[in-house]
């Protein structure tokens, strides 16, 4: 191969089948010195497996190339050797270890490389204080991993991969490191996306590369130099992200253009009401709410302002203070109320972390779907598996979860069809009130629209839909009211034309400014 000295990374000609299905069809894929290249492509396009190529969990079929640093390496890599070449990985689990301490967790590399047995805690912890500053990170040393906020874990696993680079090209001066990022962000609100990208942009800075895998495109439009598109286990361009938009990468990532229009409204009018009254739990204080079969409700505020907590102390998983629900006739104190208790009422939650708070991710597509109806699948021999699998395969179908085989795992599929197999789930108990947070999370392009349309549909067959939410674009696409949060309070309704991501955006930090001593004009700038 001919070495461009910008390029730290080079893949050519990267192919690979699993049981005579292909998910990588000769893939090149370069990244610069200094640069963050951004990774885009539908869940099922071939990303997954290439980063894994790349780390050595998968062996590429014959005929693939690899160079790191101008130096060809013979594929497969074998297992831990990416860090050998100056690479390291952050997945979405981030590899933390909870139970452990900051220091414990970014330095447990370095230590394990040391020939000394003897350790200097104080002398470990100042170096920690020392490496989070230089990242503009002020966390307590000691403090355990399972106590810190999400977005922190996030940043801390970025430091330490960091440190992992530099450790493993020490002494190279022909080195450069390669970070790659696999969807950093979908556990991180919108607020928050601010520290990591400066982190981001440090390390490139640093002469270090990042490869950005996200399906977030306005993030990739921010923070990425170039960008390239796999569909359908082939690269279907890479771009200078600034010649790019938001059309043209949607466009490349589904090979056609979307719908310009908002999702359809229904035309149902809103039937009967629900109310939340004096809710208290958690940030939120002395919530009421109003919401009506047939209409799609945003939730929306900054991080922290209480609407987050709205579905949790509903549906019982998180205790409430205090505040009642009242909805088909009945009266529900929310300070007993527990899950099982809930779905008996009619209320349906759909969490932010689908994975671990609303699935069972060892199970199969099939029980997790029929887990809220078991009761219909019981016979005096047991559960009637095949008529279990025969309603689960006609389900899968008619919400598009591919596979839609009930046999399929569940931790298996793809983000947007393990969101599609949740609204399944619980659509098919024809909810009065459904509660979703965070739905797109980690949601592709394609599967965002689908699932877009799927709760209007639910609307319009007659369920309340409560969306908890901070993407304003979502809210503004598919809401037919939006109520702004903070300080644990209702702060503004916006209805009809008043739903607008701009909009959204300028009230949730109006609010904010309004009631930390500065104000904004009608523009939303500062005076």
């Amino acid at each position: 191969m001919n070495h461009d000295p910008r390029e730290v990374v080079a893949l050519r000609h990267i192919s690979k089948t699993f049981d005579g299905v292909r998910a990588l069809h000769d893939v090149d894929l370069t990244v610069c010195r200094g640069e963050v290249h951004g990774l885009l492509g539908e869940n099922g396009s071939g990303k997954t497996t290439l980063i894994k190529v790349l780390a050595g969990f998968h062996a590429p079929d014959a005929g693939g190339e690899l160079e790191i640093n101008g130096r060809p390496v013979p594929l497969p890599l074998w297992p831990g050797q990416f860090r050998r070449l100056g690479m390291s990985f952050v997945h979405q689990d981030l590899g933390l270890v909870p139970s452990l301490s900051v220091t414990e967790n970014l330095l447990v590399g370095d230590m394990a490389s040391r020939r000394s047995w003897r350790l200097s805690w104080a002398r470990e912890r100042r170096r920690t204080t020392e490496i989070l500053t230089s990242f503009g990170l002020e966390l307590d040393p000691c403090a355990k991993v399972s106590d810190l906020r999400t977005t922190d874990r996030a940043l801390l696993a970025i430091v330490r991969a960091v440190g992992e680079i530099r450790m493993n090209t020490a002494g190279d001066e022909s080195a450069y490191g390669l970070l790659v990022l696999d969807e950093p962000t979908v556990f991180l609100p919108t607020s928050d996306r601010d520290q990591l990208f400066s982190i981001v942009r440090e390390i490139a800075a640093r002469r270090a590369s990042v490869l950005f895998v996200s399906h977030n495109l306005d993030e990739v439009l921010e923070i990425t130099d170039r960008v390239t598109v796999l569909r359908d286990g082939e690269v279907r361009g890479t771009i200078d992200t600034a010649e790019a938009s938001n059309e043209v990468l949607v466009e490349m990532i589904i090979g056609r253009k979307l719908p310009t229009n908002s999702i359809a409204r229904a035309q149902t009018e809103a039937g009967k009401e629900i109310s939340v009254d004096g809710l208290t739990g958690g940030s939120a204080r002395d919530v009421s709410l109003k919401f009506r079969a047939a209409e799609v409700v945003g939730l929306t505020g900054l991080v922290g302002s209480g609407f987050e907590e709205i579905p949790y102390c509903v549906f019982g998983a998180r205790a409430a203070a205090a505040g009642r629900l009242e909805m088909d006739g009945r009266t529900f104190d929310l300070r007993g109320m527990i899950p099982s208790r809930a779905l008996e009422a009619g209320v349906a939650l759909i969490p932010a972390d689908r994975q671990h708070d609303g699935s069972v991710g060892s199970l199969s597509v099939g029980d997790n779907i029929t887990l809220p109806v078991l009761d219909r699948y019981r016979s005096p021999l047991g559960l009637n598996r095949r008529r279990m699998r025969s309603d689960a395969r006609k389900l899968l179908e008619q919400f598009d979860v591919r596979p839609p085989d009930p046999r399929f795992r569940y931790q298996s599929l793809s983000g947007g069809n393990q969101q599609k197999a949740m609204l399944a789930k619980w659509l098919q108990t024809k909810p009065s009130l459904l509660l979703l947070h965070e739905p797109t999370q980690g949601v592709d392009v394609g599967a965002r629209q689908q699932i877009f349309q799927l709760m209007r549909e639910a609307a319009a067959n007659g369920t309340a839909v409560v969306c908890m939410s901070t993407d304003y674009e979502q809210l503004a696409a598919v809401c037919d009211r939006v109520v702004v949060f903070g300080r644990g309070r209702v702060a503004r309704e916006l209805t009809g034309g008043e739903i607008t991501e701009e909009r959204i955006a300028e009230q949730c930090y109006r609010f904010a400014e309004e009631h930390s001593g500065s104000h904004l004009d009608a523009s939303g700038a500062r005076r």
